[in-house]
């Protein structure tokens, strides 16, 4: 058995970056696959959840090519998918298979979606029930509506609905099916989620409305392609910040980390507890903000 021995360094110093990030690599392969032409996402993260997306979308009829790992370029078919020739298999990704839903919910074809051991045992009813009320045939199994789910697209009405408890997956499903809806969806959110879905409907010339908690889109926007460059993930940044931020005399500069902040909480904690915290923001204006976090390590307080 090989024995692996680790030794306090006595800083932490220099620079780095970390993988993009999931839930936006996700969002952007999905979404430009509905636009109407090419868009080149980089800093793709190419994990098997983010590729089970990309397979999906190529089962639809979207071509999705694979430059480099860590970049897709996506040729958008203009929300003009096709029925898949067999199940559509989302892996291990819960993402996958939820957005999926709202997506298909209004297509003219049925297919089948399906996971793996681990997905089968994740119930999808909090999904499959706003999609109903919209209009959408989902079926899974039992009470809890368990994969694998058949889905038979149809026409759909815009509802406004209040989510019984806060999910940003379950949001993101209902949005998306609204671009396909029939009038104003609007979504309620019982408290703050991730917003990685509105900010990148807004940067594909969707109108988005946000008034207080309840966030809506309208039947038929089109979504206009761009390219888009996926942040470092802060999720993967924090054990290096805290490892930083917890060593005296430590410094530490993480480039193109994404600085939501429905995601960046991380940073306020370690400034409650003392840790010497600057954020650079180096891209506002795209659809999510990223930039350079510079922490410098010390004695924290609990």
């Amino acid at each position: 058995m090989e024995t692996i021995r680790v030794k306090s360094a006595p800083r932490i110093e220099g620079e780095m970056s970390v993988p993009g990030d999931k839930s936006i690599s996700h969002r952007a392969v999905l979404l430009s696959s509905l636009a109407n032409g090419t868009c080149r996402i980089s800093h793709f993260l190419p994990g098997e959840d983010c590729l089970a997306t990309i397979g999906a979308m190529r089962s639809l009829g979207v071509e999705i090519e694979r430059p480099e790992p860590t970049t897709a370029v996506v040729h958008g078919v203009g929300g003009k998918l096709r029925a898949p020739e067999s199940t559509i298999d989302c892996g291990n990704s819960g993402t996958t298979m939820r957005l999926l839903c709202g997506i298909l919910a209004a297509r003219d074809f049925e297919c089948i979606l399906c996971g793996d051991e681990s997905l089968t045992a994740r119930p999808m009813r909090r999904v499959i029930d706003p999609l109903a009320k919209m209009g959408a045939r989902i079926v899974g199994n039992g009470e809890k509506g368990f994969p694998p789910l058949h889905v038979a697209g149809g026409p759909l009405a815009g509802i406004d609905y209040s989510l019984p408890m806060a999910s940003a997956q379950v949001k993101s499903a209902v949005l998306l099916a609204g671009l396909s809806a029939k009038g104003r969806t609007s979504v309620t959110e019982p408290a703050v989620t991730r917003d990685h879905t509105e900010r990148m409907l807004r940067y594909f010339q969707v109108p988005v409305r946000k008034e207080g908690m309840t966030i809506s889109v309208y039947g038929g926007a089109k979504l206009e392609a761009r390219d888009f460059a996926v942040p470092g993930d802060i999720s993967s940044a924090a054990f290096w910040l805290v490892a930083a931020a917890a060593q005296p005399a430590s410094q530490l500069l993480i480039h193109h980390v994404g600085l939501n902040p429905t995601r960046s909480g991380i940073l306020g904690v370690l400034v409650r507890m003392g840790a010497r915290v600057r954020e650079c923001i180096d891209s506002a204006g795209d659809a999510e903000p990223s930039g350079t976090i510079d922490i410098k390590g010390g004695e924290l307080h609990a």
